[in-house]
């Protein structure tokens, strides 16, 4: 069973969609549910995570600094299937432990987005801090969003960008050096392919739905594609600012030139297609 503090982060996570107070205020945050070792029964830990690229994230077994792995990781080891909880998402995933010169490249980026993971791996001393992979699991249909309604969940996938625009401004403001991070240079090119992913997705489902049933929304609609053009233009600016460059003032200028169109899109889309799908 998950202790007192723990159970207060997952309970406030679970009603906030993602977004908690706290210690864990706006940091990364996902619930992961493992499958216990020895008594088979589930069990949920909120953990920090770093973005990895379309496919994966990364969580850190630190356990706080403890010389000991802690119960999750334990956990993965005998049932490497889980259950992650992302803000509005859930799903499953295979937990895969990095090994060798790949663990130590993704710890080395986490430690330089936060210095605290050093200050962990120190206090643990022999114990190597694992990190761990969480591959999603392709399931056929839409995502499972917590939404009860086509309208609540595009309205929780837009407040999940709009979260996610709040933390890469955060960090690139805390990033004073010459050149931009690679945790940030990662976190960037992971956001510009998930608003891909996004946008490719209403443009091949969502759209052709809506049009289908409401043929008064074609002027939207339209004006909606044209402003995914427009936004995927944008995304390869910064994709390539970010991958050769790397300077955070550029970086930073190109994200914000994105983050206003985007912005803008995502309200309009709202006012337009929510009043249709929950009505």
């Amino acid at each position: 069973m998950p202790n007192d503090f723990n159970q207060q982060v997952i309970d406030e996570f679970r009603a906030g969609n993602g977004r908690v107070g706290g210690w864990f205020e706006g940091a990364r945050l996902l619930l992961l549910t493992t499958t216990g070792a020895r008594t088979g029964t589930r069990h949920t830990t909120p953990l920090g995570y770093l973005p990895d690229g379309g496919d994966r994230v990364l969580v850190i077994a630190s356990a706080g600094g403890s010389p000991r792995h802690p119960d999750w990781y334990r956990n993965i080891l005998a049932h490497p299937r889980v259950t992650v909880e992302s803000g509005a998402f859930t799903y499953e995933a295979d937990a895969v432990v990095l090994e060798g010169e790949e663990r130590d490249r993704s710890f080395a980026r986490a430690v330089e987005a936060d210095p605290g993971w050093a200050k962990y791996q120190e206090k643990a001393g022999d114990r190597v801090i694992p990190v761990v992979a969480l591959y999603e699991i392709a399931a056929p249909g839409p995502p499972d969003i917590r939404a009860g309604s086509m309208g609540e969940a595009i309205r929780l996938v837009h407040d999940t960008f709009r979260q996610e625009l709040a933390l890469l401004r955060t960090e690139m403001a805390k990033n004073a050096g010459p050149s931009l991070g690679a945790q940030l240079r990662v976190n960037c090119l992971t956001f510009c392919q998930g608003l891909h992913n996004h946008h490719t997705g209403e443009d091949t489902a969502l759209f052709p739905f809506v049009a289908d049933r409401h043929p008064a929304a074609a002027s939207a609609l339209a004006r909606l594609r044209a402003e995914h053009e427009r936004i995927a233009e944008l995304v390869l600016e910064m994709r390539q600012v970010v991958w050769t460059a790397g300077e955070p003032s550029a970086v930073q200028a190109e994200f914000e030139r994105l983050a206003a169109e985007l912005e803008a899109h995502l309200t309009y889309e709202e006012e337009q297609l929510i009043p249709l799908l929950d009505g």
